[in-house]
């Protein structure tokens, strides 16, 4: 019968590699972003929207653009306080109003807005910047708010 040798040397360096391994692949796994935020507290039902832009020129040269609420499409519940905060990134400034109430406002480039809201009746309502209203305008800029 034979045996085997093996060196004190190849054990600890079979152990490094081991360990090495494993914290590599520790540290590469991707963190885990959740896609929905935590509410401030349990009842609290706080939508984030940002005013954003698109530019590009045309083959001849023409520069465009245009305007958009990001998300462009928010799902709020129905009958229940809503909290919007709306931050003005691009454009200097949107006047908006939201169909179908009385709500309206204007956010600002670098300004922070919140509006709260409670929707009694389900269904779709639109966001609509005053500003950017229709393509002349680099429009239209229009969000959509969906109660359910």
């Amino acid at each position: 019968m034979k045996f085997v040798v093996i060196k004190r040397s190849w054990i600890v360096a079979a152990f490094v590699a081991a360990v090495v391994m494993i914290g590599g692949w520790v540290w590469l796994q991707p963190e885990i972003i959740p896609t929905i935020a935590p509410q401030t507290a349990k009842d609290d039902v706080v939508i984030h929207i940002t005013t954003g832009e698109l530019k590009s020129k045309t083959d001849d040269g023409k520069e465009i653009e245009s305007y958009f609420w990001n998300p462009g499409t928010v799902y709020v519940p129905q009958g229940k306080e809503v909290t919007f905060s709306i931050y003005g990134v691009n454009g200097k400034e949107h006047s908006f109003y939201i169909e179908g109430t009385d709500i309206k406002g204007t956010v600002k480039k670098g300004e922070e807005i919140t509006i709260n809201a409670n929707f009694e009746d389900e269904g779709m309502y639109r966001i609509i910047c005053l500003n950017h209203s229709d393509i002349k305008n680099n429009g239209p800029m229009i969000g959509y708010i969906v109660v359910d």
